[in-house]
C-alpha cells in the first residue's frame, strides 16, 4: 500500500567518552543534514511540528515551527548564539541575496531556553530554540542553514542544522513499483515522478529546474537533476527511468530504551556497570528471507517510559551492537542519527574468533532505527534486499527563473511504500 506523508561521571571519564565516540549527526559536505563540531555536544534533534520521522521541511507562510535541541555534557551554562543563512539548491551560501531579502527581524540571537539534567548518571544541559520566533521570521523559500556558536569559547562553531522551507507552487507526484527494468518483484524498487509547472514560466529546463530525489533521506545515494523522460509546456515526467531504480534493502533494525532499569522493545538486556547503564540490542543475524516489520527508516526520537520532561530527564546509555555474520568487509551502522563524515565511529569491529561484528556507542534514551551498510554505502549480503521492504522517498524541486538571484524551493513530496 502507498501512503503519502508530508527526539554522573567526572570530567576525565567524560573526556574519554567523547574521544571514543564523537557522536551525532553530521551529513556529507554539500548535503542537507545536522553537524556537530565539538566533542561535548550530543543528541542534536531538529523537527517540524514534532515530526521526528522526517528531516525538517517547513511550508512558507504557514504555522509550521522548527524545534532544535541539543545537549552539552556539563551543567555549566554556555552562551550559545545561532546564525541563519539562506543557501542555494546545492547548499552553497546565497551570496547574491541581502539578508533583508529572506529574514524579517534580527540574526545572531542567543539561545535562552536551557535546562540542567535531573537525576541522570551523565550530567548535561539541554538547549532548545524554535524558528520562527519573536526575534526572527523567514520570508523566502529555499534551503537554510542554522549555525550555533559559543561566545564563551571565542565564538567557536558548535553545530549546524540544515532545513527546507518550501512554497508549493509546483505540483509534485510520486509513485513506486517493484516491477523494474532490473528485476521483477525481487530486490529493487522503481520510482516515477511528475512535476507540474502550475503556471510558472519555464523557458529552459536544464537551467531553471533542479531536482533531488532521496530514499530514506539518504544523501549518499540521492539522485540529482536526472533528465526527465518527457518534457512538455506543462511539466516534466520521469517514467521507467533507470536512474530512479533503488535497492529495496531490508527492514531497518530497531530498539527502544524507555527505562534504564529493565529491557524494552528490541533489547536483550540492560545492566549497570558501576558507572553507566549498558544496553544490548538483540544480536542481528544474516537475513536470508524477508520478514514483515515496521520501522522508522533510520529515524530516532528521544523519549522514556513517562514521556514527560524528556529533554532533561532521559539518561545516556552505552549501547552494545552485535552482528553475527562471517566476515564480509567493513560494516557500518547507519541512520539519521549517525555521522557520515565521521563514520569510523560507527564502524563495527570484526571478531574472527566469534564471527561477530561489534560496536559500542553511547546514546540518549529513546527509540532508534538503523540499517547496516558496507564501506561503499551498499546493502551487504548479511542484510539482503527484498522488494517488499518498506521505504520512504523524498523529492524536491527547485526553480530559478530568468533573471532571478536565487533558487526557490517550489515543490516537495514525500512517499512511504508499505
Amino acid at each position: 500500500m502507498l501512503v503519502n506523508s508530508n527526539k554522573m561521571f567526572n570530567f576525565a571519564a567524560m573526556k574519554q567518552f567523547v574521544i571514543l565516540t564523537t557522536l551525532l549527526f553530521t551529513a556529507l559536505t554539500g548535503a542537507a543534514g545536522n553537524r556537530i563540531y565539538v566533542e561535548n555536544v550530543r543528541s542534536l534533534t531538529s523537527m517540524v511540528n514534532g515530526d521526528w520521522m522526517n528531516r525538517p521541511v517547513m511550508e512558507l507562510g504557514s504555522d509550521d515551527r522548527l524545534t532544535i535541541g541539543f545537549d552539552e555534557l556539563l551543567h555549566d551554562y554556555h552562551r550559545f548564539v545561532y546564525h541563519l543563512e539562506h543557501c542555494e539548491a546545492d547548499w552553497t551560501p546565497s551570496d547574491d541575496l541581502f539578508e533583508s531579502d529572506w529574514l524579517e527581524g534580527f540574526n545572531d540571537n542567543p539561545i535562552d531556553d536551557y535546562q540542567n539534567s535531573i537525576n541522570t548518571t551523565v550530567m548535561y544541559t539541554h538547549y532548545s530554540l524554535t524558528i520562527p520566533n519573536e526575534r526572527c521570521r523567514l520570508k523566502m523559500s529555499g534551503n537554510y542553514r542554522l549555525t550555533v556558536t559559543d561566545e564563551d569559547q571565542d565564538n567557536e562553531r558548535v553545530l549546524e542544522v540544515e532545513f527546507y522551507v518550501v512554497e508549493p507552487l509546483m505540483g509534485v507526484g510520486l509513485n513506486v513499483t517493484t516491477n523494474t527494468d532490473v528485476d521483477h518483484n525481487q530486490s529493487h524498487q522503481q520510482l516515477s515522478m511528475t512535476v507540474k509547472y502550475n503556471g510558472l514560466r519555464v523557458n529552459n529546463v536544464d537551467e531553471e529546474i533542479r531536482t533531488v530525489v532521496m530514499q530514506n533521506w539518504r544523501e549518499d545515494n540521492a539522485r540529482h537533476d536526472i533528465r526527465p523522460n518527457f518534457t512538455t509546456a506543462q511539466g516534466l515526467t520521469w517514467e521507467h527511468n533507470k536512474a530512479f531504480i533503488f535497492d529495496a534493502g531490508n527492514e531497518f533494525h530497531k530498539f527502544e530504551m524507555l527505562d534504564v532499569s529493565h529491557t524494552t522493545m528490541g533489547l536483550d538486556r540492560m545492566e549497570w556497570n558501576g558507572k553507566n547503564y549498558e544496553a544490548w540490542p538483540f544480536t542481528a543475524t544474516v537475513r536470508k528471507n524477508y520478514l514483515t516489520d515496521v520501522a522508522a527508516s533510520g529515524a530516532f526520537v528521544i523519549r522514556n517510559s513517562d514521556n514527560r520532561e524528556i529533554d532533561y530527564t532521559c539518561d545516556y546509555v552505552w549501547v552494545n551492537f552485535v552482528l553475527a555474520s562471517p566476515y564480509e568487509g567493513d560494516i557500518y551502522i547507519s541512520g539519521l542519527w549517525t555521522t557520515d563524515s565521521e563514520r569510523e565511529h560507527y564502524r563495527m569491529t570484526y571478531d574472527a574468533q566469534t564471527e561477530t561484528y561489534k560496536a559500542r556507542i553511547m546514546l540518549k534514551q529513546g527509540y532508534y532505527s538503523y540499517q547496516l551498510l558496507d564501506a561503499d554505502g551498499n546493502i551487504p549480503p548479511s542484510e539482503g534486499s527484498f522488494f517488499q521492504t518498506g521505504n520512504q522517498y523524498q523529492a524536491f524541486v527547485y526553480y530559478k527563473g530568468t533573471g532571478a538571484r536565487t533558487w526557490r524551493l517550489v515543490g516537495y513530496r514525500g512517499l512511504e511504500f508499505r
